[in-house]
């Protein structure tokens, strides 16, 4: 979707500062968001992709203004409400008012390395790969109202193929609930001066990874 968290190349929110020994967690509040969240992942009810959704879904004002876990809390609290584990007077309410309702999985002690640990979301193939490296390329201009992971930025661009990295869960499919819909998965870069104008760098490339239906042949 075309939504206030797509922001790459657009101007106006000032330079990236990087922090000096940035520490994982700047409050204490931000351990505990983060926990919250690998735990209720256990459920098996969401997955990544549904998480960034939730949080990409978020009102403009409120993402902006949020910080980074400030946005995997609201993002939480949305799919929370959306799989009916709490209500809106619960949230209210900061306490629960109701029998809490089952969930496929419950997290054990035992199960916190395994939730540490990123699953895997390649998949089988079930057809060849469309394109091959050294190919070129372009991202496709499409503007979904669902979740994508096409940058803006790229879209109508023309890229090379820089590396195929197997065949993964399709993210625009699996959060509509159309299940993995496995698709192969390209390293695709591209000229800083075709993305930016002739004025950029000539030495800049950008790298994206692109699911095969977000590209096409010129």
């Amino acid at each position: 979707m075309n939504g206030v968290h797509d922001m790459g190349g657009m101007h106006g929110f000032g330079p990236v500062v990087e922090e000096k020994d940035e520490p994982p967690f700047h409050e204490k509040w931000e351990g505990r968001a983060y926990a919250m969240h690998r735990a209720m992942g256990m459920a098996g009810l969401w997955n990544l992709d549904m998480s960034r959704y939730a949080q990409e879904t978020l009102p403009a004002h409120v993402y902006l203004k949020s910080s980074y876990y400030e946005r995997w809390s609201r993002g939480l609290e949305k799919l929370l409400l959306q799989f009916g584990l709490v209500s809106k007077d619960e949230i209210a309410a900061q306490r629960s008012l109701a029998p809490g309702k089952p969930i496929p999985r419950k997290l054990a002690a035992a199960d916190v390395p395994k939730i540490l640990t990123r699953s895997s979301y390649e998949r089988p193939a079930r057809t060849p790969a469309r394109f091959r490296v050294g190919d070129r390329v372009r991202a496709r201009n499409i503007n979904p109202p669902t979740h994508t992971r096409l940058p803006r930025y790229v879209r109508g661009h023309l890229g090379t193929v820089e590396a195929i990295r197997g065949c993964h869960v399709f993210p625009d499919s699996v959060t509509t609930g159309k299940g993995d819909d496995a698709q192969w998965l390209y390293t695709v870069v591209f000229d800083g001066r075709d993305l930016w104008g002739p004025q950029s760098d000539p030495t800049v490339k950008v790298s994206v990874e692109a699911w095969e239906p977000y590209l096409e042949t010129p």
